[in-house]
């Protein structure tokens, strides 16, 4: 089995590499991720400066590809030229944070799994409830069964998952659920400040606020101790009804008609 992992909180994250352990029992893992945190960049592409290819090397042995580029970027490259062979499964994360509800649209850690799915290949976004304070085992564990179940496909999926994992051991996770994409998004908060020059900026300070009660969204499940695990795709076509943009005179639009 071979795994291309990579993630958007950088090359040197901790939840990847201990994806990046559980993997190696299983198969031949290339690690290909961004050289600098890349959180909520969404599906950027580079396209306007040059992506460069850094070898990394930890406790004096070779670790994997670091990209100045997106995590979208690092799928793209992984597979068009850094990898002899393509890979069974993309596995991205693991992300320090939940991305459930809309925030799955800011996501470079879910980006990364659907940029899979556009190029061919199954994928997979995995991350856990804590951002402070995470616990990966879970995650790690879970994560690399999946994968072994992907690999073993004889055709890739025709959606990427997005799994999310509380943030513990697997023997304390309560269960496990297929779910949908609910509501819940970060409210903005915006920190203002000021640089010694009088230069005013903002910092992002929002959470996420828990929107969803269905109990099949993705974020409740993951409140009631449940890996939640939510198909996606990147088709975001919104289904036309009869007479819905009636109001809108499209015909009167082209020239007063």
């Amino acid at each position: 089995m071979r795994f291309l992992l990579t993630n958007d909180d950088g090359i040197y994250a901790q939840g990847l590499a201990a994806m990046k352990h559980e993997l190696e029992k299983i198969g031949e893992v290339v690690v290909i991720a961004p050289v600098t945190e890349q959180s909520a960049v969404g599906h950027a592409i580079t396209i306007s400066d040059p992506l460069r290819v850094i070898p990394i090397h930890r406790a004096g042995e070779f670790y994997g590809y670091g990209i100045t580029g997106s995590p979208a970027d690092c799928v793209k490259l992984g597979i068009s030229c850094i990898m002899t062979k393509p890979p069974d499964v993309v596995v991205s994360g693991i992300n320090k944070g939940e991305n459930v509800g809309i925030n799955v649209l800011y996501s470079g850690t879910v980006s990364a799994a659907t940029e899979a799915l556009i190029l061919g290949y199954t994928g997979i976004a995995l991350s856990v409830d804590n951002y402070l304070s995470p616990d990966y085992r879970g995650a790690s564990l879970f994560g690399a069964r999946v994968a072994t179940k992907l690999a073993n496909l004889t055709e890739p999926l025709t959606c990427a998952l997005n799994i999310n994992c509380p943030s513990r051991p697997l023997e304390e996770i309560s269960g496990v659920r297929i779910t949908r994409q609910g509501e819940s998004r970060i409210v903005d908060k915006f920190v203002r400040r000021e640089n010694p020059r009088g230069t005013i900026y903002y910092w992002q300070a929002g959470l996420t606020k828990m929107i969803d009660e269905a109990e099949d969204t993705d974020a409740v499940c993951l409140k009631n101790n449940m890996i939640s695990i939510t198909p996606i795709n990147y088709k975001l076509g919104y289904p036309v009804q009869s007479g819905m943009f009636d109001e809108l005179d499209l015909e009167g639009l082209l020239g007063g008609q």
